[in-house]
């Protein structure tokens, strides 16, 4: 992993181009794996990660093909 700051994210962290940049392959995994834990010390935590994710689903998709499971990307109807 290039960055342990990629990985600490709080309430106010930003999701930028370059921190995007920045994520590996092992960066990733441990990203993924907090969110398929769980353990979030409140769910505001866990929404970071989740958001975190899905930008690098969005701009870094080679990163994030075996973790789509995480990402809810379907669309739905509010009626």
């Amino acid at each position: 992993m290039r960055n342990s700051k990629l990985l600490s994210m709080d309430i106010a962290g930003a999701i930028t181009p370059e921190r995007l940049e920045a994520f590996d392959d092992e960066a990733t995994a441990v990203l993924a794996r907090r969110l398929e834990d769980d353990d979030y010390p409140t769910p505001f935590a866990g929404l970071g990660d989740w958001h975190l994710l899905r930008a690098l689903a969005i701009h870094r998709p080679e990163l994030t093909a075996p973790y789509v499971h995480l990402i809810d990307q379907e669309p739905f109807d509010e009626d």
